[in-house]
């Protein structure tokens, strides 16, 4: 359980954001948000890869060394969890309480649509958020629109085998655009009031992985088709590369889109940046012309 706590002073514009996991697929989009909304950006990652204007830091879950350096000057974190790790809580928990520490007083943590505040592994940081910072929001999107791009496991099936392969039936997703996730991630922590809640971010509509392969057929041109795999044949297709335990965790997952618990769209993108959120096709045609 969190310790008992003071009150870190109130977040100010400008001030300074520590954004984790700044070279990945939300960090790295987090960062050009923060700079037009007038706060200086600290882009941590473990390579301390350079992200245009922001200042690299290295940063390792598991060298906490590099945690106090990375959080000097900081008052709001965005946080991606370590990724792949089944008990994140493990490492983020004793880091958020350093952050509290060394003066933070707002951060957006990254979770997934799919794991609520009593829910395992990233959940139990989610718990433990409110009674760590009075100012706090947690993101918690949707599957990403960008697993069908660039190197991701279905992005690459569908190249090489012209195929999408899940245990998710006629399941449908409320996809949505890493962009989107972003935007809203820069809102909650520049503007003048945190949310202080979750927040489920989805796409404008729900597809089921049919209609995803469809689409991906139109945009490249090149055929795709959803292959229904069981649950357990996906569990052991994903265990050589992910792990047995990790494997079984996303098929799992898959399982669940296929009862229904991921067929719902929000308006939280539209509520909170004022725009509405990007459709597939959109981001596909995007995503795909940006890679040539």
């Amino acid at each position: 359980m969190p310790s008992p706590r003071q009150a870190p002073p109130r977040p100010t514009t400008p001030g300074t954001a520590l954004v984790v996991g700044a070279s990945g697929t939300t960090g790295r989009r987090v960062v050009p948000p923060l700079l037009a909304a007038g706060l200086r950006v600290r882009a941590a990652s473990r390579r301390a890869t350079p992200v245009p204007g922001a200042e690299p830091v290295p940063f390792d879950w598991h060298r906490q060394d590099t945690h106090e350096p990375a959080l000097a000057g900081v008052d709001r974190l965005y946080l991606v969890p370590p990724p792949g790790d089944p008990d994140p809580a493990a490492v983020m928990l004793p880091f958020l309480t350093r952050a509290r520490a060394a003066g933070v007083a707002r951060v957006a943590l990254l979770s997934s649509s799919a794991i609520p505040a009593d829910g395992p592994a990233v959940g139990v940081v989610h718990r433990a958020l409110p009674g760590l910072f009075d100012e706090w929001a947690v993101l918690r999107p949707s599957w990403f629109m960008q697993n069908f791009t660039g190197e991701h496991a279905h992005a690459r099936s569908a190249r090489d085998e012209g195929a999408l392969l899940t245990a998710t039936g006629s399941g449908r997703v409320g996809f949505v655009d890493a962009d989107d996730i972003a935007a809203v991630a820069a809102e909650a922590l520049s503007a003048t009031r945190a949310p202080n809640t979750d927040l489920v971010l989805t796409g404008p509509e729900a597809l089921g992985y049919d209609d995803v392969a469809a689409i991906l057929t139109e945009v490249t041109g090149r055929p795709v088709v959803h292959r229904r795999l069981t649950v357990e044949q996906l569990a052991a297709r994903l265990a050589p590369q992910l792990g047995a335990e990790f494997g079984a965790l996303l098929a799992g997952l898959d399982e669940a889109i296929a009862a229904g618990a991921e067929d719902r769209v929000t308006d939280t993108v539209q509520r909170l940046t004022g725009r509405p959120p990007r459709d597939f096709r959109t981001v596909a045609a995007r995503e795909l012309a940006a890679a040539g």
